[in-house]
């Protein structure tokens, strides 16, 4: 893919599907089935990992319908994971919230394998944002050094079990993602759904494909000349669903402002988005952000952190 590709993709789409990028067959196929190993066990096992127990790191597993999408209840359970940090780290000594140790469960090779698959992902990562980089007319390290040096790192594993066509709701609610980079690595099932001009489209599995979009803190970054896109998830295979999303963003203490891009880029300040927000009004650090916004994805679970 080149930079001109990126910026025809994050203009038209906000999404954009990538191959030969270098994370091995094996390491994805081994990722799946540690992933199906977990969700097969009982929920209290499933429990002992749960995200009460992962502190101010927001790590472990949360069950059906404990995830809120603007405000209502998916239809999934999951996993979050993050880089894996010890007492030791800088960071976890800081406090910081979002950083520390991840949850695993007592599955042989599971804890190796995510981290094995986020360094992966993170390499791939930073090589797509030096496309992005290059595209708004910027050195290649231009975001690199500026603000992704010393990424915050998200995972994720989330099941969808089988949704009746009677069933209401849906496994993931329209949404926009809030960070800067998603690389999707989804299973056989389908189920993604975008928001394009022509209504809502399929985004259809293929093997050793990673699906790419970008989220609202580039749409902030570059004033909405690159703009994120509404997309959500219905699982309507009648098999159980396995999606495996990893969150490429900005460093925590991050300043946060727009990009003084090289290129003539209009901004779109005045184009309304579908939640009625204006993103350009945020002035701050990329902790604020983030801190605010998965704190209502688990409220309850916010009342009992010290996140601020």
């Amino acid at each position: 893919m080149t930079s001109a590709q990126i910026a025809s993709a994050c203009q038209d789409h906000g999404f954009f599907c990538i191959k030969n990028h270098g994370i091995s067959q094996e390491l994805q196929k081994r990722l799946d089935l540690l992933g199906r190993q977990f969700f097969e066990l009982s929920l209290e096992e499933k429990n002992k990992i749960h995200m009460t127990l992962g502190g101010q790191a927001w790590r472990g597993f949360f069950s059906l319908g404990e995830e809120l999408t603007s405000g209502k209840a998916d239809l999934k359970e999951g996993i979050y994971l993050g880089e894996q940090l010890g007492k030791s780290d800088a960071r976890v000594q800081a406090g910081w919230p979002l950083h520390g140790k991840n949850l695993y469960p007592e599955i042989k090779n599971f804890g190796e394998t995510v981290e094995e698959y986020i360094a992966g992902l993170t390499a791939l990562a930073h090589r797509l944002m030096s496309l992005v980089s290059m595209s708004l007319g910027l050195d290649q390290k231009f975001i690199y050094d500026y603000y992704t040096k010393d990424p915050t790192l998200l995972f994720r594993i989330f099941h969808y079990p089988p949704q009746a066509p009677s069933q209401d709701g849906w496994g993931v609610g329209a949404h926009t993602d809030y960070g800067l980079l998603t690389i999707l690595k989804q299973d056989d099932c389908g189920g993604l759904e975008v928001r394009t001009s022509d209504g809502w489209v399929d985004v259809p599995p293929a093997e050793d494909v990673f699906v790419c979009n970008i989220g609202d803190m580039l749409e902030l970054l570059t004033k909405g000349h690159y703009r994120s896109t509404l997309h959500r998830v219905r699982n309507k295979s009648g098999r159980e669903r396995l999606s495996f999303p990893f969150f490429f963003d900005p460093n925590f203490e991050a300043s946060i402002q727009p990009i003084p891009t090289k290129n003539d880029l209009r901004a779109q300040d005045e184009v309304e988005r579908w939640d009625n927000k204006n993103l350009h009004q945020f002035n701050g650090k990329y902790k604020d952000y983030l801190i605010g916004k998965i704190s209502k994805v688990f409220p309850d679970l916010a009342k009992g952190q010290k996140i601020t």
